[in-house]
């Protein structure tokens, strides 16, 4: 009889044991079929990064912190690569074929070219991959494509009109009789563009004068040059202008990086800052923050590699979650002068 009853005993424990692993099968499902990834499902995805070059300053940064943020959400670092596209949209579009070869789980892309982006887009959404297209937009008939499509696509990153409403901004708060260094009654500026074929290069370019238009300020464009976003090439275009005209009042370029070049080119030509030239960049790189700060430069604009890079691997995640997304995740500039430069160089380097 006692052997029966503990029979009988282990018996309904294994019943018992088996119902509850049965629950639990049940309840993962679930949770898969209305999105849910478990951490050790995060953990096993493959996330596949095309960067449109390493050399960029703004983007070393930026995809550093992308990379740090999606460990962060529970992705394996040895499921995440990161590939330089060395500014190159064949090659781009090679790199995203082969991540789709691969079996990537989701795409982060930082286009080579915005306005070919319909490219790397039909690839994802041919082989069902998520796409996240990062800091430089494509335009917007490709957005009301994905809208349409329903696709699975999505932009992160901060609206370029702004950044150069905002170099425009911190020209006119320093006054019209200070940056008119010649009294003539107009202001000569020499701008620096980035890529005219990217949006952001095209919106830096137009809404940091029409600020200054829109403010009343007679404006004389004494050179509208192209750096391509490179430092020694605007090293070059800055040094060549003041070769042909010494009466630039304020150099705009449309990044950082330029911006470091037009200074190397300003100060080998004795002038000064602040006294002889106004200087304006985008990014505010850690180096530029410092030359605010030191009045060896006007100012610059925060573009956020920290909350645009942790959007995007957010929103990647989401995806993988299959988690609603939204097709714009938009971000803010922030304008750096003497005033903040501290706080925003504390945060930067935190």
């Amino acid at each position: 009889m006692k052997r029966r009853l503990i029979s009988l005993f282990l018996l309904t424990m294994m019943v018992v044991c088996t119902q509850m692993g049965c629950a639990a099968a049940t309840s993962e499902k679930k949770n898969t079929e209305l999105g849910g990834e478990s951490e050790d499902n995060i953990a096993g995805k493959k996330v596949g990064v095309c960067i449109y070059q390493f050399l960029d300053n703004f983007m070393a940064l930026f995809k550093d912190e992308l990379e740090e943020r999606l460990v962060e959400q529970g992705v394996s670092e040895d499921n995440i690569e990161i590939v330089d596209s060395l500014n190159n949209q064949n090659t781009q579009v090679e790199q995203v074929r082969d991540f789709i070869q691969k079996g990537v789980d989701v795409l982060i892309v930082n286009p080579v070219n915005p306005a070919r982006a319909d490219e790397i887009t039909d690839l994802a959404v041919e082989a069902g991959i998520p796409l996240v297209y990062v800091n430089r937009e494509p335009d917007g008939d490709e957005e009301d494509r994905w809208v349409d499509g329903d696709y699975k696509v999505s932009y992160v990153g901060c609206d370029a009109r702004q950044s150069g409403t905002f170099q425009g901004e911190i020209i006119e708060s320093l006054g019209f009789d200070a940056v008119d260094l010649n009294g003539d009654g107009k202001i000569q500026y020499f701008m620096i563009e980035g890529d005219p074929e990217n949006i952001d290069s095209q919106y830096r370019t137009e809404y940091s004068i029409r600020t200054l238009q829109d403010a009343s300020w007679e404006l004389e464009c004494v050179g509208d040059e192209i750096g391509n976003w490179h430092q020694e090439t605007a090293r070059q275009l800055m040094a060549k202008a003041l070769e042909n005209d010494k009466d630039i009042e304020v150099v705009f370029c449309n990044n950082d990086a330029m911006a470091l070049g037009a200074l190397e080119a300003i100060e080998a030509d004795d002038r000064k800052v602040g006294e002889d030239i106004y200087l304006v960049g985008v990014d505010a790189l850690e180096e530029v923050i410092g030359y605010v700060l030191d009045g060896r430069m006007t100012g610059t604009v925060f573009n956020d590699y920290i909350s645009q890079s942790h959007a995007a691997a957010d929103t990647a995640i989401n995806y993988i979650k299959r988690e609603k997304v939204e097709h714009y995740v938009g971000c803010h500039y922030v304008k750096v002068t003497a005033k903040n430069a501290r706080e925003i160089l504390d945060k930067i380097k935190k």
